[in-house]
């Protein structure tokens, strides 16, 4: 959704007709799976060993560095492991967890679910914008704010060109590192302001006053952390904290970015509008298998890290599944939409999901046709 052309969500709604029954039977396998194989659709010990892992990346050389006087290239080293545990942290913990899906109980949900406030954004804010606008109305235009890059970058046919954005290709990449810092910066307070004034809600609806006063007080309390104690507390010099925390945002940011790039902003997924009437032509679980796109599903590696986000296409259809078991049930997912003649899109390796990703760029860049 867009700031400067927002649309009321409310009036988007999805195709009740799907004749073939797809999410029916889908749904029904995946439901045999966690029955037949008796284990919880929640994260287990591998989850929450990683868990351990990556809040060790993250958290672990921030005392280091303040408590050891190391060589600059030490700490930039420990600077850069901070921000990789940084984008660990939210996409294998707080990503779960905000979907319901680290645990069954909803208290270690919410409190693994506000890993968002030490990464620098706000809980209220992420769960709109991701798990209701995008989830929701994923890569409709106007709708799905992970399209909206104001100005700077265009991400579909549908919204407006400019002369800049011929070169987008190149110049996108500098822009993706400074996902996180503009949670620090602008973009929570902008989102709250937007949200509030809408309504908008993952849940219960939070009082302005109390969304107001969480969000300046996480930030207050992020800042002193990360900037006024190692300056006034530990004697850092004041240029290298800022020069770390920019370096370790953007780490994170580049990270976050890319992945959930890769994922919709590609050749293979289509962005899409609803007809006149605000109805989209799909179900809801169909249009997901249009809109998104896996990549890198059998480099353990890329499983690991990105906490299941490179399965994108499964934790679209069940996000209420913990990423631990998408290995297994895309096997379901896979033969399902090819038995109902419809799409699964997967780029094989990450090498040529970026390829798609910048080649889309490229082709979002160039000056569209004049229509006769």
């Amino acid at each position: 959704m867009s700031k400067n052309n927002s649309v009321n969500t409310q009036q988007i709604s999805f195709s009740r007709v799907d004749s073939a029954k797809f999410f029916r039977t889908l749904n029904k396998r995946v439901n045999n799976y966690f029955k037949e194989n008796n284990i919880s659709r929640n994260g287990n010990w591998k989850l929450h060993l990683k868990s351990i892992v990556m809040f060790s990346l993250y958290l672990a050389p921030y005392f280091i560095l303040m408590s050891l006087n190391l060589p600059w290239w030490a700490q930039l080293l420990l600077t850069i492991v901070m921000g990789v545990g940084m984008a660990g942290v939210g996409m294998n913990v707080m990503h779960d967890a905000n979907h319901g899906a680290y645990s069954s109980k909803k208290w270690i949900n919410k409190i693994l679910g506000g890993s968002m406030y030490i990464l620098a954004g706000n809980v209220y804010n992420w769960q709109v914008q991701h798990n209701v606008l995008h989830h929701t109305y994923t890569n409709i235009h106007g709708h799905d704010e992970d399209l909206e890059a104001g100005r700077i970058l265009r991400f579909s046919e549908h919204s407006k060109w400019h002369r800049l954005h011929k070169f987008q290709h190149l110049y996108s990449i500098f822009f993706y590192g400074l996902l996180t810092l503009n949670w620090v910066i602008t973009s929570d307070f902008l989102q709250t302001k937007r949200y509030l004034a809408k309504k908008l809600s993952y849940g219960k609806m939070p009082s302005p006053v109390k969304q107001w006063s969480i969000l300046i007080a996480t930030k207050i309390i992020y800042v002193s952390i990360w900037i006024i104690l190692p300056i006034f507390v530990f004697s850092i010099v004041w240029w290298k904290v800022l020069l770390g925390f920019v370096i370790m945002h953007y780490v994170a940011g580049l990270i976050l970015s890319v992945v959930f790039q890769l994922a919709h902003v590609v050749e293979d997924a289509e962005v899409m509008l609803p007809d006149s009437s605000g109805t989209m032509k799909n179900t809801w679980a169909i249009h997901q298998l249009f809109t998104t796109v896996n990549f890198s599903t059998k480099n353990k590696i890329v499983n690991w890290f990105t906490g299941g986000l490179n399965h994108q296409v499964e934790h679209h259809i069940f996000p209420n599944i913990s990423h631990i078991h998408y290995s297994n049930i895309s096997k379901i997912v896979r033969n399902t939409a090819k038995e109902f003649n419809l799409p699964y899109n997967e780029y094989k390796t990450t090498r040529k999901a970026l390829i798609a990703h910048f080649k889309y760029l490229k082709q979002m860049g160039a000056k569209p046709a004049i229509a006769t």
